[in-house]
Formats: structure tokens, sequence, C-alpha cells
């Protein structure tokens, strides 16, 4: 759905030259344009407007002087670095490019009527005189020689099978006449046919197609010859078949004309000479003749050289018509008339072979013409969508927002009376939207939209409509035709382009000066009557040739843009209007790096830029690259909209992004979760995006069209639905393009709770808020799902204390039932159902209630039954009913389940009879809520206590139960020593002696405080015993001696002293618990002065020696360790730059090959026992606790080497740092013994290793060390392979993070004073 523009035009006139052109050339290296004449040629410059050779050939006697010689080739050869001509009088000439000689390379008596070079160029042919064909190489070296006319069909000749002759064959409708029909005699050629031959070669020079006229029966066929000029194949006979041909460069299809009995045609025909495809001229029959036909070096355009048929006294016309083909249908995009002046009439025509789109034409008065097109879609900013398609002399209107109709089809069509150049749509949206059309004619016709409900003629229906249809949209009314003035038209076809509306009645155009580079900006005025001029004044020139030009409604800026990327600004709206050029918001002035064929004005961080697109797919932001990939792109409000060479759609805000993150997000990876982003079909470019709704059309390479909705845009456009309070416009566009519900109420909670009624009402239907109640659930889409396209959400104040399902819940029941109970009776169940913990219970209620009273509401009792059946299962439901004893529930519960009355109705008569306290304990116990049962059975008296006290132990109920009976109770005691005995056998010994104490069991508190070594506990239970002296003393000892196997020296001594009198005991306990100070005051105390030789010293004397040990031992383990971990991290450090040959298995990653055979091979020694060995994935507790304490292993070459150094490291440095206290504790001592030396020697031992560990840490744990972690990766474009991998090495990362304390360096207790001064000071001394 693209129109062809002109993009520029460049015109000159190189009449200095004599003769008139006959033929041309391109020359690709220099872009020059080579003409031939009747006198020799030139070569003509475009850029620099001269002619820098002219070769004369009448100097050489190769050509007449008086001009009547013909040229019937040019080709510039650069292998050759010459220019080759072939004359009608059989001339090959080459002429030095550099020094302008002339050679004769070859010479044929009987004349030359065509010579064509091959597409690599490493073929020549020539059509002689006598009709033959000769091919020879480029160094004119011959092939082959043959005649064109063969009696043979050619090497492809078809096979016939033999399946019978024509007169036995079944002929259908016409009968067996058919059979006997003779095949009717072909007429010749057409008059106006100038019987010359035409070749054409296919793109990749394997093959060439020639068309003659035959002589023996006069009309033109078309043969199919190879490289090695062998004939390949003969058109079958074509009535009326023209002169005209040219071969598709990418297809297998030529392109000739034909005439038929009442239309003209362009038919195809493939390499075997059969007919495949056509389509109709635009003209009567007899009115004009094709003369050539050129496709572009893209095959996307071709080209019609066009002329009025010779009639007397009539000057003939020529024109040249540019068709495009999409969906199968053939498309007339620009039609160049060229009047009727015989100095104007085309001469030459030819696609440049570098530039697809850049056509050049050569006049019969040396008028050069140079023709740069571009693709364009001209849509609509507002109103229906409109998307305008030029068709000839139809432009194809479709209107996306009622109807996305396929091309060729349209929604209408406006018919003018002759082809039709260009169309713009009006872009003031303030104004009635309008269409403005501008034909071949120089008319400019002007549509516009309003309520006239008179039809207009030009205006046709197509896809819809019809007797009995009535339309649903406004079809335009014609309002005026315009001329274009003569005397600025009839210099030039299409001498003004890019035609813009920027308002009511005024539009903007360019043209070019002739034989100039300067462009002049117009300013059209559209305010005349019908018929009449309209006003054009020139407003403006700038040097350069403009390519471009856009226009913002919302500024009333023009950016205009120059061939060498120079932006420029016009302010029409001045009362002197001005051209400027484009200052960006640092002052310097804008220039694109490259030329952009699609421009357009937005706004970025408030500053108002230009975006382009090249033909290269580089898209431009004022003087800056975003993008390299871009196919299209388009704006919509404040959204950027792109398709990209990897096949994907991006919607991108401008609103809160700035130049640089609008780089860095369309050049990063895609996230998978990314709603800006989704794929697209391969070619996919942008046509459209419907106003004020969410389509955005697409167009496929083949023509077709594609309607998505693109997550961005709908979530943008609900967020303005919601902001606006229109909650069913919202609803319904969630629901139909299935976004999560929970975004009504996510997107702003309180203005949702504000204005739930609102909601309600909107709404209305019950099944849609039954749809959006069981949709909720407790998670915010705008930080999960929708957290790209999110706004700040507000808290609702009850979000802290209430769930949001609930919350929800709650708000819209209140809602409904203040509005008409009545009619939302079943949206009131769902809101109960759909709670965190769904009341069921107040549910089943309200459907008891519409049993009792079943005249006053909408929906009965029946249907709301279920419909609660249907939210929830039967059997839950049935349980819930019997939850509330009342029967009558139960039972109309269990009529509409599957239960079997049998089953139910004597377990509801048993339940009757019983007791009412006793009946609910009955029913909770079946329905296993303990708890209540435990309640409803204290009620039942005294006499029920067994069962209770059953019911407490079976279910371990011993909290509650003691708080259903008074403190002093027999039931209180009685549950209390159950209790503990609950307790004991699960051996929490101490808190079952707490509970035994408080029901007067003081034995057994005695043995459960024996048994948790609660030594004092232990004393008190003994006191209240009233243990005699012996006893409590032996008691002591017991405790004693379980309190020293836990090495609780002290404990156990204060046991001994205070109870057991046994100092001596008490003091060697002491010693051998290092508690040097406490031993030396029950020394002291009990006068043990002997002890003091005979154990303390010694004791003394080893602690030190056994701490000097310690030291030494620590300090090799941890310096071995340090250097160990430095020599792996340098390993990993290579393998990670590949500078190791062999793979390195010591890496965090190792765990990874070995546990994910189902989507990796064998491929290293731990991935075998993936595949053998199943236990591996399914490990048992204990394997896992070994695996565990085996992962770290410190063995040299381990997978996790480094961490085990980590961990051994951590450790000795955490153990050594522990013993501060104790040190203290011994250099006090020693110096009380006056063991200074042994004092010193241990201080200077321990402050070594602490500064040891303390200069250490920062090599060990430097400050960048940390795990990689990473998320596993789920989304559209994630595989089954990369999901699995991704959550295995999730779980090896979760691992680590178990582990993530090894990477934090432990922390030494320097607020510890444990240093003496007195050592200090003596080694100062010394």
């Amino acid at each position: 759905m693209r129109n062809l523009k002109l993009k520029r035009c460049l015109r000159f006139n190189t009449s200095g030259s004599l003769g008139s052109p006959q033929c041309s050339a391109i020359r690709s290296e220099t872009g020059t344009v080579l003409i031939g004449s009747g006198y020799g040629f030139v070569e003509f410059d475009p850029n620099s407007q001269e002619i820098i050779k002219d070769i004369s050939l009448t100097a050489a006697n190769f050509l007449p002087e008086d001009g009547n010689g013909h040229l019937v080739g040019i080709q510039d050869v650069p292998d050759q670095e010459s220019v080759c001509v072939a004359t009608s009088t059989g001339d090959v000439l080459l002429s030095n490019i550099n020094t302008g000689q002339l050679e004769c390379v070859g010479s044929v008596d009987s004349g030359i009527l065509a010579m064509s070079w091959s597409p690599d160029q490493e073929l020549v042919l020539l059509v002689t005189g006598q009709q033959t064909l000769i091919l020879m190489t480029k160094d004119f070296e011959p092939i082959a020689e043959k005649s064109i006319y063969q009696d043979d069909f050619g090497e492809e000749k078809f096979i016939t099978l033999g399946w019978g002759k024509k007169e036995t064959q079944f002929h259908g409708s016409e009968g067996k006449k058919a059979a006997q029909q003779k095949i009717m005699a072909v007429q010749p050629a057409l008059p106006w046919d100038d019987h010359k031959p035409r070749i054409t070669w296919r793109g990749d020079g394997q093959l060439f197609a020639v068309s003659s006229v035959c002589k023996e029966t006069g009309n033109r066929k078309i043969r199919v010859w190879n490289r090695e000029l062998a004939l390949q194949s003969t058109s079958e006979s074509i009535e009326g078949l023209e002169q005209a041909l040219s071969w598709k460069p990418s297809g297998a299809l030529i392109a000739s004309s034909q005439s038929k009995p009442n239309k003209n045609s362009i038919i195809f025909i493939e390499k075997n000479g059969l007919v495949h495809g056509e389509f109709t001229l635009p003209f009567i029959k007899g009115q004009k003749k094709v003369k050539e036909l050129l496709w572009n070096s893209d095959s996307t355009v071709l080209a019609i050289w066009l002329e009025d048929v010779e009639k007397e006294g009539s000057s003939s016309s020529c024109c040249v018509q540019l068709w495009t083909v999409g969906n199968y249908h053939w498309y007339l995009k620009q039609n160049l008339h060229f009047g009727n002046n015989k100095m104007n009439n085309v001469e030459c025509l030819m696609w440049d072979p570098e530039n697809a789109y850049r056509l050049h034409i050569i006049c019969t008065g040396w008028h050069y013409f140079c023709f740069d097109w571009f693709w364009s879609t001209d849509c609509s900013d507002g109103g229906q969508g409109d998307v305008a398609v030029i068709d000839g002399d139809k432009v194809l209107v479709t209107s996306f927002q009622h109807a996305v109709v396929p091309p060729p089809m349209s929604t209408y069509f406006i018919q003018l009376s002759c082809a039709v150049n260009e169309v713009a749509f009006q872009l003031d949206p303030k104004e009635s939207s309008g269409l403005a059309i501008l034909d071949s004619a120089n008319t400019l016709s002007i549509y516009r939209y309003g309520n006239s409900t008179v039809n207009d003629p030009t205006v046709k229906l197509e896809a819809v409509g019809g007797n009995g249809f009535k339309t649903s949209y406004k079809t335009p009314k014609l309002e005026k035709k315009l001329r274009l003035p003569s005397n600025l038209c009839d210099v030039q076809p299409l001498n003004f382009r890019l035609l813009t509306w920027v308002q009511d009645d005024t539009f903007i155009a360019i043209s070019q000066e002739p034989n100039s580079s300067i462009s002049i900006v117009h300013q059209m005025t559209a305010d005349q009557m019908d018929g009449q001029d309209i006003n054009v004044r020139d407003v403006g020139t700038i040097t350069g040739h403009v390519i471009s030009l856009c226009y913002s409604s919302n500024t009333k800026h023009c950016a205009i843009q120059t061939s060498n990327g120079q932006l420029w600004k016009y302010l029409w709206e001045n009362p002197t209007p001005v051209v400027e050029p484009w200052i960006d918001g640092m002052g310097h002035k804008v220039k694109f790096p490259q030329p952009c064929l699609q421009t357009a004005l937005t706004s970025i961080e408030g500053e108002e830029v230009v975006i382009g697109l090249t033909e290269r797919s580089r898209l431009f932001i004022n003087s800056s690259e975003v993008a390299s990939n871009i196919t299209s792109f388009h704006l919509y409000k404040e959204f950027l909209l792109l398709t990209t060479h990897s096949h994907t759609c991006r919607c991108v805000s401008l609103q809160d992004t700035s130049l640089k993150a609008l780089e860095a997000q369309l050049n990063s990876t895609s996230n998978p979760n990314d709603e800006t982003i989704r794929k697209v079909e391969r070619g996919s470019r942008i046509v459209t995006v419907v106003p004020f709704d969410t389509k955005l059309i697409l167009q496929m390479p083949r023509g077709n069209l594609e309607t998505v909705h693109h997550r961005a845009l709908v979530l943008a456009q609900i967020r303005k639905w919601l902001d606006s309070l229109l909650f069913k416009e919202a609803f319904e566009c969630m629901r139909k393009l299935r976004i999560n519900l929970n975004l009504l109420y996510d997107h702003n909670p309180k203005a949702f709770l504000d204005n739930v009624d609102l909601f309600i009402t909107q709404i209305g239907s019950v099944n849609y808020i039954n749809l959006f109640l069981t949709e909720i659930k407790d998670e915010d889409v705008t930080k999960t799902m929708y957290a790209t396209a999110s706004l700040i959400t507000m808290q609702s104040s009850q979000g802290a204390k209430a769930k949001k399902v609930d919350i929800i819940c709650d708000a819209v029941r209140t809602a409904m039932e203040k509005l008409d109970p009545q009619k939302f009776c079943l949206s009131i169940l769902t809101s109960y159902v759909r709670k965190t913990k769904p009341e069921l219970e107040i549910a089943l209620q309200k459907v008891h209630e519409l049993r009792e009273s079943p005249s006053t509401t909408v929906v009965s009792a029946d249907e709301a039954l279920k419909y609660l059946l249907f939210l929830v299962d039967v059997n839950e439901l049935y349980d819930y009913s019997l939850g509330t004893y009342d029967f009558d529930l139960v039972v109309m519960v269990a009529e509409k389940s599957q239960k079997d009355p049998k089953e139910y109705l004597p377990f509801l008569n048993k339940l009757k009879k019983m007791e009412i306290n006793y009946q609910r304990y009955t029913i909770d116990k079946h329905l296993k809520r303990y708890r209540k049962a435990l309640r409803n059975l204290s009620k039942c008296g005294s006499g029920y206590f067994a069962e209770f006290l059953n019911l407490v132990k079976d279910q371990n109920l011993y909290t509650e139960a003691l708080e259903l009976y008074q403190h002093g109770t027999v039931e209180y005691k009685a549950i209390n020593a159950a209790y503990g005995d609950h307790l004991v056998s699960k051996q929490q010994y101490e808190l079952a002696g707490l509970i035994y104490a408080r029901c007067d069991s003081t034995e057994k508190a005695l043995d459960a405080f024996v048994a948790s070594s609660n030594w004092h506990q232990v004393m008190c239970m003994a006191s209240q015993l009233e243990y005699s002296g012996e006893k409590i003393a032996a008691l002591a000892r017991t405790v004693a001696g379980k309190l020293l196997e836990q090495r609780k020296q002290a404990d156990a001594a204060v046991l001994l002293e205070q109870y057991a009198e046994d100092y001596e005991e008490a003091i060697l306990l002491l010693l051998d618990g290092a508690h040097w100070e406490e031993a030396l005051r029950l020394i002291y105390k009990y006068k043990r002065l002997d002890i003091l030789e005979t154990n303390l010293k010694p004791a003394l004397l080893d602690a030190q020696r056994n701490h000097m040990i310690l030291f030494e031992n620590q300090k090799t383990t941890f310096t071995r360790h340090k250097e160990r971990l430095s020599v792996v991290r340098e390993m990993k450090e290579k393998a990670r730059q590949g500078l190791l040959d062999e793979d390195m298995t010591g890496c965090a990653e190792a765990d990874l090959f070995s546990e994910t055979s189902s989507i990796m091979t064998a491929s290293n020694a731990s991935g075998k026992y993936s595949q053998s060995n199943s236990r591996i994935s399914s490990r048992s507790s204990k394997n896992r606790r070994k695996a565990e304490r085996k992962k770290h292993s410190l063995k040299e070459g381990s997978p996790l080497e480094d961490l085990a150094l980590l961990e051994a490291l951590a450790e000795n440095i955490k153990m050594v740092d522990k013993l501060r206290g104790d040190v203290h504790s011994l250099l006090k001592v020693l110096i009380l013994f006056e063991y200074d030396t042994m004092a010193k020697e241990l201080q200077q031992a321990y402050d070594d290793l602490l500064q040891l560990f303390e200069t250490s840490i920062l090599d060990i744990w430097p400050p960048g060390v940390q795990q990689n972690t990473a998320a596993p990766i789920l989304g559209p474009h994630s595989t089954a392979n990369s999901i699995s991998i991704s959550y295995q090495h999730q779980r090896n990362v979760n691992t680590s993070v178990q582990d993530s304390e090894l990477f934090t360096a432990p922390k030494l207790s320097k607020n510890i004073q444990w240093k003496l001064c007195v050592l200090q000071q003596y080694e100062d001394f010394l």
C-alpha cells in the first residue's frame, strides 16, 4: 500500500549538440550519461551540468556529415576503458575514454540493426541486415552466427505423450465442431511497428530473447537463445504482438505488448514461449502505441514508453508510465506526460543500473531528465485511519478503522479523469480531514469529509455496499478543482513534488530551477473558486536538491532535507515565511550523515527532533545514528514503531526517554519478557496505526495485510481509558486481546476503589463481573507482567492490612449489594468464593435465603447452587455445608451432587439424634476441624473427658486444651501431665520439666531437668523434695559428671564445691577448663597452696606450649592455603581468557555439565553419570548431606578448590581470633608466676599470627570478588533446551548462594584488648 513518489528531478538542456538523440547508456563508475546521435556521441555529467566529451564520428567517415547516419547502440565497456558504438552501416567502434581515439573493431557488410551487451559484459550480440545473429566475446571474437528465423522450436521443445489426436478429444460445450476448426492465420505486424528487432537479456546473462518480424507470415515472434547461441524456445503465435520487449531481471518472465481486438495489454511470456499473465493498459484501442518496455534493476517497476498513434491533422504526444505489481494486481503509479511539442518527445529511456529507482529520459530537443523515485505510504494522521493508494486514474482508499480490506480491493475509490501523480492528506488535526489529489493534467482536486448526504459520483464503494447495505463510515465529497498555473507546469512533468497539505487552504510544494541545483519552496493558497488557478508564490530557495519534506501539526514546523542530508526549517506561518537551517538544542546545525528517504518530526526530552530512515536501513535522529537494521518506522502519538531486519516490531515510548537511552534500547538484546518487541513475518513493513485504536497494520512482501495489536499500544490505550474512568472500553479491549484483568485494579488501586460503583454500572454484565473476580490474584501485574508499560501506581490505604483479592471482593460486593443485589446475585456469590479464605458458609447461607424467599429474586436457589457447584468442588461444598450445622442446607447441597442418598442420609439421621454439642463435635471431627471439635467436646461435660484427652493426644492439641480449663482443676493437671509425657517422648526434657513442675509432678520434673543438665532447676526440685545432704551430694556429683561430658567445667566445679564440698576436685576441673583465676580463688579460699606447685604451674606451662604449637601449625596451614589460592585463581583467569589448551574442570559451572545430560552430550568425565545412574537426579537426604560435605574439597584440581580454600582460610582466621580471651587470661597468670619469657613468646607469636591475617585479608578477599548469578530465562523466545539449561544453572547458582559467606572476609575482633602492656615494655627494653 505504497505510492511511488518523486524524490528529485534534474532537468538540463544539452542542446549544444548536433542532430537528435538516438541511443544512450550509463557509465556506472562516473554516473555520466552517454548519448549517441547522427553525428557521434557525447558524454554528459548531470552533476556538473556539462558535456565532458563530444566524440565526432563524421570526421572519420563512420557517419555521413549531413547527420543522416544512425547509431543502433552504445555501451560503456569499463574493462577496456572504452565506449562501444555500432552504426547502422555495420561498423563496430571503440572509443578510448581517456584519449578519445576511435578504433573500428569489426564491420558487417549488410549493416547492423541492433547491438546488445550481456549484463556481465562478457558477450556482445549483433543483429545484421541479413537477419542473422552474431555472438562475440567482449574482445570481439566470434562465437557463433545463426539466422534469426529458425524452423525448429528449440531445445526445450514440448514432448507429446501420444494420448490421442485432437479430433478424438473432448471439447466441452464447443462440441465436436471444435475439433474440425482450423487454426486462423496470424495477422501481420501492426502498421506502426518499425519492424526492427529487439534484444533483451535475462538478469544473470545466461539467456537472451530476440523479437523479430517473420519474413513469411509478417508477424512478430520471440525466440530465446542461450550464451552459445543455441535456440531454446520459440513463442507461440500471438495475435497483435508488438515490438516492445524486456526481460524481468530477477524473474523468468519476458514483458511485451499485445494489441487485442478491443484493448492493448502488456503480456508476460515464459522462457518456454507460453504466455503467463497480462494486464490491460488504460487507453482506448488505437489511441496509443507501446514503443518500449523497460524493467528497473530490482524488477519492482516496469516503465512503459507510450506514443500517440499518428493521425492526420493532429500532433502526437508521448508519455512514460510507471507500473508496479502487488497481490497479482498491476498499479499505474506515475504518468509522465511530455506534451505535444515535438522537441519534448522522448527519444531515449533507461533505468540506472546502480540506483534502481533512477530513471533517465532524453528528449528530441536534447532535454535531459533524471527522475529519482522513492516509496511512500500516504496515510491520514487522524480520522478513520485512511490509507490512499494510487492506481492510474483511481485513488484506492482503505479506512482501517472500520475494516481491514486486503489490496487490491479498498473501502472505496475516487475516480479521476486522468492518471494521478500524488496524494496528500490534510495534516491539521483541528480542521476536518480531507484529501488532495494532483493528477497528470496538473489539476488539484480537493476532497473533504463532511456531513453532506449527497453522494459524490466520483467516490464509489468497492469492498462494501450494495443493495440493502448502509455504510457506517464517512466518504469524502469533492469540494473543488483548481488548476496549477500552466506557465509553471509546462516546463516539465511533475514540476511540483512533495505536495504537503499543512492547513485548511494552504499547501507546500517543491520545484527545481532548470539547469540549476537550486530548489524553490512554494506555498499554495487554495481559497479560489472551483476551476480557477491556484495561487502559487515562491517563499524561499534552498541551495541543493530537496529530497524530503515533513510537517508537524503540533509545532507547525516543516523540516526540509536536501540531497546532502542537510536539514532546513521552514516557518510558513510567519508573516514573511522563512527558510533557515535546522538547529539542535546544542546550537549545532543538523545534518543527516546520509540522505534519508523517510523523515518525520517528533519531540524527545522537550526538543523537536527529525527522524530519518535511509534506503540502507539506517535510522537517524538529528545528526546521530540510533539503529542500523530498521526497515520502516511510523510515529503514533508518543510512540515510535519500527520494523527490523531481524523480523521484529518494536514500539518505543518517546515520552520518558532520552536519545542515548533510545539508542541503547534499540541496539541491545531484548529481554524475553520485553513487551515493546514482538516477532513479525519476514519482510513486514508498517502501513499505519489506526487512530484511537490499538491496531497496527503491516504489509507483507507479497502485498497482503496483517493486523496486530502491539502490546505496548494496547497497554497505553488501556491506561488512557482507565485514567478517564472508561472501565467498559478497557475491559472489552482486555478481554478481547487477553490482557490480564488485574490491570484494572493495579493501574490505580485508589481510583478503582473510589469508583467501584461506576465500574459495576459500566460493565453491567454479570458474566463479565464474574470473569473479573475469578481472574484477580494477589500480584501487582504493573511490577511483574506489565512492568515495562506500567505507570507509578498509588498504593491503597488498605493494602498493608488486607490482601488485594479480599479488598477487591469486599469492595465489589458492597457496590453490587447497594446497586442491585438481585441482579448481581451470582457475582456476589463469586465474591465470597474468590476470597483468600473462601467464605463458603456465607455463600451457602445466601443460597438458603433464596430458597426461603424465591418470589423476590431474579436468580432461583437452584441456579445459584448450580453456579456454586461450578465454582467449587461438590465434595468441598458438601463439607462446608455440613460445617454450618444446618441440615436443610446440607440436604440441599447433597441433592445437587452425585452422592447416593444411602450414603449421607443415615449419617445425617444419626447426627440429629445426638446432643447439640456432641453433634457439632462429631461433625467437626468428621471434617477434621479438630480445634473446633475439641472446643465443642469440652462443653459436653466431665463424662467425656477421657475422649477429650484421647483427642488431645492424637492431634497434639495440648496448648489448645489447656486454654479450655481453669488452672488448678483436675482436668488441667491431667492435661499438663500428658503434655509433659509427650515432651519427654520428643526429648524436649527442659520444657517437659517446666510442665511437670506446673502440675506438681516434682519427681518427674527432677528427672526431666537432670536429663537436660539444667543443674539450677535440679537443685530447686531437690530442695522441694527435701533431699538429705548425702542425697543432694550424690545428685550433685551425677549432674557434674553430665556437665563434664559437655565440657562445662565451670558449672561442674560449682556443684562439687557448693553441694558435694569436694574442693580439690572442683579446683582440678577449673584447671582442666583453663579457668585460671577462678582456680586461684578456690586455692586461696580453702588454703590448698600445695596445688600451686603440683597442678597449677605444670598446667600453665602445658597450656603455653600447646598454644605455641597451635599458632605455628595455624600459620603454616594458612600460608600454604593462601599460596595455593593464588595459583588456582591465576589458572582460572588464564582459562577464562583462553590461554590454556586443556579444559578447566575447576570452575563453578563444572556441575552444570554433569547434570544436564538430557540436553548435552557426554563430552566430559562427569557427564557420563547423568545418563547411566538415575540416582544422581534423586539423591536421598543422606547422600545429599554427604555430597555437601564433599563439595568443598581441598584436593588439588577439584571442581570447587578455590571455594574450599576460602572456607579453610576463613575457618583458620575465625578459630584463632576467638582465642583472644583465653590468651589474655593465660598471659596474666604467666606474669603472676613470673614466667615472663614464656608470656612474651606467647604474646609475640599470637600477635604475629593476627598481623598475618590482617595483611592477607585484602589479598584473599579483594573487593571485586563475587559469585556469578543468573536468573532463569523464560519468554516467547526461549526453547526447551535453553530453559532446562537455565534452571540447571540456576540450581547450581542457588547452591553457590548458600556459600555467599565465603566471599565475605571475616572480621577480626579488634575491640578486644588482649595484650599486656608490661610485656610490650619488656620487649622494648630488650
